[in-house]
């Protein structure tokens, strides 16, 4: 994903949210100067690989969702999805976070040697500065949704769990299987619900990128199909 793809959808997020482009390029600016440039032979080889997109959905409790994810490859996962992996004996390759909860998680995948995906926004900056200087350096990929700058990159994605999809899929992934994915969880704020929005318009874009069907589009794809998406 080249940043002049992505410009057009983020201007559109930024648009709709009244986010700062301001306040993103200072947040990656700051963690940059808290990280270092990523080795990427660190993260899992997930080229020609069958990899599971864990969100952090209460589907991915089931033991649908959870066979689904041992079954894979590869495991990358969202935010507090680790955790409910990790409670089920189901080893994470790779977490994506935005740092707005479980950061003893980031810490400890760091420590030992998981590779974790931090993005920096606009919101986020006192955790970026809070929890990066007690992770493990050389295991932090920093991420930005703002333009890339130094080592910090952007690969795609505005939410922890697309931006996992956006991951994987340029690291050469095969399939991507999605578990603990819940559009309509009703539990969620007006907030997450939107965002939520954005990450099935995303997802759907992804999915007409790689010239592939996901499951979890399935009954989504007509109106996502006439949805008023800012890409040609």
């Amino acid at each position: 994903m080249e940043f002049d793809e992505w410009e057009p959808v983020y201007d559109a997020i930024l648009q709709d949210f009244g986010y700062d482009r301001q306040g993103d390029e200072h947040a990656r600016d700051v963690l940059a100067s808290l990280t270092e440039p990523f080795d990427s032979s660190r993260l899992p080889s997930m080229r020609e690989q069958t990899v599971a997109i864990a969100g952090a959905g209460p589907s991915l409790e089931t033991e649908t969702d959870l066979e689904r994810a041992r079954a894979a490859d590869v495991v990358v996962a969202a935010s507090t999805a680790v955790d409910t992996l990790t409670a089920n004996d189901i080893a994470v390759d790779c977490m994506v976070t935005d740092l707005d909860k479980n950061p003893e998680t980031v810490c400890e995948l760091t420590a030992n040697e998981i590779p974790v995906a931090v993005h920096a926004h606009g919101d986020n900056v006192p955790a970026v500065r809070t929890v990066v200087p007690d992770c493990a350096g050389e295991f932090v990929l920093p991420t930005t949704q703002a333009a890339p700058r130094a080592h910090v990159q952007n690969m795609g994605g505005f939410t922890d769990g697309d931006r996992a999809a956006f991951l994987a899929d340029h690291l050469g992934a095969a399939t991507l299987v999605f578990v603990g994915w819940d559009f309509d969880d009703p539990s969620v704020d007006a907030s997450k619900a939107r965002k939520l929005e954005w990450a099935e318009r995303l997802l759907y874009w992804l999915e007409c990128r790689r010239d592939g069907r996901f499951d979890i589009l399935e009954g989504r794809r007509e109106r996502l199909e006439t949805d008023v998406l800012p890409i040609s």
